[in-house]
């Protein structure tokens, strides 16, 4: 059966309980242990996979963000030593053509298979080479035309549901027109959206908001497609529940005035595992 893996994004643990005390590393990893995720999600180093097994996490799901293909073969080792076996990469800038984007996207999955051992995804991310859904697509064909192999993509849907101002009548039939694709990631970062921000608050007062149903709705049909695809029978879906924080001069995609990030990242992973298990 499709297995599900619940990862925590340490960056929703900045500046948590509050920049004055926020906690250590140790504290952070220790909670996302007890709040049930299955792993963490972070730039590793040796710290983080010594606290990985200190906790009893079994996965740690590695991140880098470059331009530099020169990097690419240091970067993935770095995080190998870290203890992934799964990278999210950010690979380039707004303005990288996509032509470029896929050849050095071919460039890092190489290296990548000559390192052995590893999976890296290519997020979609606003400020990066797949900032929109026609760059992001742009570069999947062009992938997939060298060498007759589907891209790894991890979906950030946020960021497509923004930039295209979408309403929840028609997430799914806009942001799920490459089934294929979303068939083939292995991660995925659901953070509630609407099409007006990259992120919307899971809870108000405790209570789910609207924005929110309205999101877990589109994130129902995601995890269907992806559990009922029959590639993925034996497979692992690593979704990251991922909330950002706070950050100086309301510069974060948390607002003030909102609940705090990582007290909404567990309400959110509770409300996933439901989801998984009823589609």
């Amino acid at each position: 059966m499709p297995q599900l893996a619940q990862i925590a994004n340490l960056w929703t643990l900045v500046g948590h309980p509050s920049k004055r005390r926020e906690w250590s590393l140790d504290a952070k990893v220790a909670a996302i242990a007890a709040a049930g995720f299955d792993g963490l999600a972070d730039r590793l180093t040796a710290t983080h996979r010594r606290l990985a097994d200190k906790y009893g996490l079994p996965h740690l799901l590695g991140f880098f963000a470059t331009d530099n293909a020169t990097e690419f073969e240091s970067l993935l080792r770095g995080q190998m030593i870290g203890g992934a076996t799964h990278i999210n990469v950010h690979l380039g800038r707004h303005d990288t053509p996509p032509d470029l984007a896929a050849k050095q996207w071919l460039q890092l999955v190489r290296s990548a298979g000559r390192i052995g051992g590893l999976v890296a995804s290519l997020e979609v991310h606003r400020g990066t080479c797949t900032e929109t859904a026609e760059k992001t697509y742009e570069i999947a064909a062009r992938y997939h035309e060298a060498t007759g192999e589907l891209i790894k993509l991890n979906f950030d849907f946020s960021h497509i549901a923004s930039c295209k101002h979408l309403e929840p009548s028609n997430y799914a039939a806009r942001l799920l027109d490459h089934p294929a694709l979303v068939r083939h990631s292995e991660q995925i970062h659901l953070r509630p959206f609407n099409g007006h921000h990259c992120q919307v608050p899971v809870t108000v007062h405790g209570r789910l908001t609207p924005e929110c149903r309205s999101y877990l709705k589109f994130a129902a049909a995601v995890l269907g497609l992806w559990k009922k695809a029959p590639g993925n029978r034996a497979k692992t879906l690593f979704v990251c529940p991922e909330m950002g924080p706070y950050a100086p001069g309301g510069a974060g995609y948390n607002l003030s005035g909102l609940p705090p990030a990582w007290p909404e990242a567990v309400r959110l992973r509770k409300e996933i595992a439901d989801l998984w298990q009823s589609c």
